[in-house]
């Protein structure tokens, strides 16, 4: 476990050690932070990624929803680009798009070799760095 130090700074410059993230990476993660900053569209990834796909009609029931309502969070989610829609018939069918989320995970929680990271959200699991395997 390494020890935390206090960070250093001389003339207005933080120690080399301490690295601020750029401007463009924070304003994508604040961008992130507020489309997942909502109950609904966290419930409804959650019920994708257990079902693999699902109708509006059948998340406005399983979210006790106006169609409305669920459709204008399934388009933000869309857009942002981590989940996809086929239609079919009358009906669109959305899924969670696998590597999208990946993604998203990665840009959440930047790993290194130094520290290892395991995260699991249900059944879907990302590894990043050098974990030991259990023996």
């Amino acid at each position: 476990m390494q020890v935390a130090t206090e960070p250093e700074v001389k003339d207005g410059q933080m120690s080399s050690e301490l690295k601020m993230l750029p401007d463009e990476s924070v304003k994508q993660l604040v961008q992130l932070f507020k489309l997942l900053g909502d109950e609904t569209r966290i419930r409804i990834l959650h019920l994708l990624h257990q079902a693999d796909e699902l109708n509006v009609l059948e998340l406005c029931t399983l979210l006790d929803q106006r169609q409305p309502s669920v459709s204008h969070h399934l388009a933000l989610l869309r857009v942002a680009g981590l989940i996809d829609m086929r239609r079919d018939g009358k009906h669109n069918y959305y899924r969670v798009v696998p590597k999208e989320f990946e993604a998203l995970i990665t840009r959440v929680f930047q790993v290194s070799e130094a520290s290892p990271l395991r995260i699991c959200f249900e059944q879907f699991e990302l590894r990043y760095g050098l974990i030991e395997s259990a023996k």
